[in-house]
């Protein structure tokens, strides 16, 4: 099964930008001119309104508050320290932001479990952040379930021991490869693969030029139209405007859904509209808040539960 009809959200009662994921998130945007609340305030309405989005799409959507001690302004990006899959395994991935550790809680996992979810054995990887090696979710693992692969860039928070121990337990096979961006006039790591690319059950966004070897870029390319995907190809301005951000999901009677933000719903052109539409019909929520202060959009507010049920 690629896609899944069960979200996990994590409601935030203190988001704003976290300095400690700033060195290599370059979407972020410090705040200036706009105090903690009213950041906090507008990325509050954002997220209500997508989980009503979401809703009224037929997804079913698993609210969980955030808590306010301690403090983790990233906690409304849930798919970094944890994935669900189908066979009842949840994973529990190492962070790089010492406060992104503090997002992993096993009362979330209970209200999951509540859901009717059947969670079968834990994998908790995270002990791995003491040697400094980081794994972060499905943000450093674009997974294409069906076919048991991982899309991967290499940054510091992707190691490729980690990645390798990830497969070898899952039995997916990694297909790795260098994206970069250019800060300021220098081509630096894209710190999560979720940012550039998107792979669901016929169609994938993909944002190949930010991969500058022209074998990896072959690779990755040769290997989506191999299983049988529809690659779109989107810009490095459309991968800045989150367009690489999209997640397919499903809503409870089986439509195909191509969830985004309006900022990357804006920015794709009419025969990339089009295209999507071709498979999928296309839900989007306007998420500029979160994705300025953040640094992440739609995807990464998205853990996807695909945890069997009696």
């Amino acid at each position: 099964m690629q896609t899944t009809s069960h979200i996990l959200m994590i409601r935030p009662v203190a988001f704003g930008f976290n300095e400690q994921t700033a060195t290599d998130n370059h979407y972020q945007v410090q705040a200036k001119d706009q105090e903690a609340h009213v950041i906090q305030a507008k990325a509050l309405a954002e997220f209500d309104r997508f989980v009503e989005v979401l809703t009224e799409a037929d997804v079913e959507v698993t609210v969980v508050d955030d808590t306010r001690q301690p403090h983790t302004p990233d906690s409304i990006f849930p798919n970094n320290w944890v994935s669900f899959h189908d066979d009842g395994t949840v994973i529990l991935y190492p962070m790089c932001a010492p406060n992104r550790r503090q997002e992993r809680r096993t009362d979330i996992l209970d209200t999951v479990a509540q859901t009717g979810c059947t969670i079968s054995q834990v994998i908790d990887m995270s002990g791995a952040e003491q040697d400094g090696r980081y794994l972060e979710g499905t943000g450093s693992l674009v997974l294409d379930r069906e076919n048991l692969i991982a899309y991967s860039c290499l940054s510091q928070r992707t190691h490729p021991d980690l990645l390798a121990q990830w497969a070898a337990q899952t039995g997916y096979v990694t297909i790795t490869f260098d994206a970069v961006q250019d800060v300021q006039g220098e081509l630096l790591p894209i710190y999560h693969t979720n940012v550039m690319m998107s792979v669901g059950t016929e169609l994938a966004i993909v944002c190949a030029d930010s991969v500058k070897d022209p074998v990896q870029r072959e690779e990755l390319l040769a290997t989506l139209q191999a299983t049988g995907k529809h690659a779109i190809r989107i810009s490095e301005d459309q991968k800045n405007h989150f367009a690489g951000n999209m997640l397919e999901v499903r809503s409870r009677s089986g439509k195909s859904l191509m969830v985004m933000s309006s900022q990357a719903f804006g920015s794709l052109e009419h025969e990339q509209v089009a295209a999507i539409r071709a498979f999928c019909d296309i839900v989007h929520s306007d998420l500029l808040t979160i994705e300025t202060f953040g640094g992440g959009s739609a995807r990464c507010m998205m853990a996807e539960v695909f945890l069997p049920r009696p």
